[in-house]
């Protein structure tokens, strides 16, 4: 039965473990060892494969230090206090105006700019002082910056969103069924609206009440930028952008560019410090400093993200996820309701282990398309559930990035937790509303 397979009973413990507040590294660490087991692998070859898939993430791990590093450097520097006194003389108070501020960014780090989370820890810690004096919810902020991690690139065909897109059509070409990436976008509007009205709902509803939060320094900014940080009003800051400004401007956009020229996100981190460094924006004698607030900042995510690789192989290992979807795909029978449902569900069980909806989707496509074309779904229909199967899960895993990134800035002075505060309701309104508009729209279409 599909209850007793090693991924839904590994799965399990790890959503029971980080629900407990047992750590996250600790919870998947254990949660890949209980998934070997049950698939009658030793402790020693699961530990072996966990290790050996480590390096699936080992960029992004690198690129979250790196960042860290940045986002220390740029803070050291004093730019990110203007940035934050600039943004609030736009929203004049008005929270709600931030956080559809923060999503609209955030958006664009998936296509405009596509550097996904490199802004956050840059941006949003200079920005904790004024959530703390609007008592904004930091849930809803977590949710926004989710929503613009996530949904461009399930929606638009640019940046991430087109290797998304394109992944779609190649796996389903790969499996029989002839398809564009004009068809792809077509379709993959619909989840989008889900995630829209989801947004809504945690921003104008769930999380619009006031929220209080103690003004604690944050480690890695000066002390300025504390005072603006902590929602003091009384600390005078020159908003005029000096030579040194200019310089760190320059170092941050260098990693911007280098990024999209190269696809290299480390890459573009190290340019970017280097550039500083050159600039004189940041001293030769600080650079230990910043690296070791880079890590502080950084690492345990990095570490997390590491780990996270290294169950996904476990979890490949084992077989069990090709299984999953076989003995699904047996009991559904004829009914394209139940099938649909089964098919998107397996996909949330899935992502939630894997952590990346682009790893999702090889796995699931190669089973998805003949199962789609029995139970007569039409090649739309199938298009939307392998794309939304595959991104089911993003959200609110608590190995992904899309969670990691948000709880990197949010957490910046320790008052913002990983699973309650970004896992939990980026789960409930994304992964819902995903569900019901997948099932919907196949039926539909």
């Amino acid at each position: 039965m599909a209850i007793f397979n090693p991924v839904v009973i590994s799965i399990v413990v790890m959503i029971v473990l980080c629900l407990l507040k047992f750590n996250v590294l600790l919870s998947i660490l254990v949660s890949a060892i209980v998934a070997g087991l049950c698939s009658s692998m030793s402790i020693a070859d699961t530990m072996s494969v966990l290790v050996g898939g480590m390096g699936g993430n080992a960029e992004t791990a690198l690129s979250y230090i790196l960042l860290g590093t940045l986002a220390i450097a740029v803070s050291k520097t004093g730019l990110a206090s203007i940035l934050a006194r600039k943004i609030a003389k736009l929203v004049k108070g008005k929270k709600l105006a931030l956080i559809l501020l923060i999503a609209f960014i955030s958006c664009f780090s998936q296509n405009l700019i596509p550097v996904h989370i490199a802004f956050i820890p840059i941006l949003i810690p200079s920005l904790l002082g004024l959530m703390n004096k609007l008592k904004i919810n930091r849930r809803a902020v977590a949710c926004a910056l989710t929503f613009g991690l996530k949904t461009p690139y399930i929606a638009i065909p640019v940046g991430f969103g087109l290797i998304f897109q394109n992944l779609i059509r190649d796996q389903m070409i790969a499996n029989g069924i002839d398809t564009t990436t004009k068809m792809v976008t077509g379709v993959m509007w619909i989840p989008a609206v889900g995630m829209f009205l989801g947004l809504l709902v945690a921003v104008f509803i769930s999380y619009r009440g006031p929220r209080e939060y103690k003004d604690l320094a944050i480690e890695g900014l000066d002390s300025s930028e504390n005072d603006i940080s902590n929602g003091s009003t009384s600390v005078t800051v020159d908003e005029k952008m000096t030579t040194k400004h200019w310089c760190a401007l320059v170092g941050a956009a260098s990693a911007f560019v280098v990024q999209i020229l190269t696809g290299s996100l480390p890459l573009g981190g190290l340019c970017a410090i280097i550039v500083m460094l050159v600039t004189r924006a940041i001293k030769f004698s600080d650079i230990d400093d910043l690296v070791d607030g880079g890590v502080k900042m950084m690492g345990l995510i990095a570490f997390i993200m590491l780990v996270a690789a290294g169950y996904g192989s476990v979890l490949r290992e084992t077989g069990a996820v090709e299984s999953l979807v076989i003995s699904v795909s047996s009991v559904v029978g004829d009914s394209k309701l139940v099938g649909a449902l089964l098919m998107l569900l397996v996909g949330l069980l899935v992502t939630m282990g894997i952590g990346s909806s682009f790893g999702t989707l090889p796995i699931i496509a190669a089973i998805y398309c003949p199962l789609g074309l029995q139970l007569g779904f039409s090649v739309p229909a199938i298009i939307l559930l392998i794309g939304v199967a595959g991104a089911l899960g993003d959200a609110g895993s608590p190995a992904s990035d899309s969670t990691l990134g948000p709880t990197s800035g949010l957490n910046a002075d320790k008052q913002h937790d990983h699973i309650w505060d970004t896992c939990v309701p980026t789960f409930l309104h994304y992964n819902i509303p995903l569900l019901i508009f997948g099932t919907i729209g196949a039926m539909l279409l």
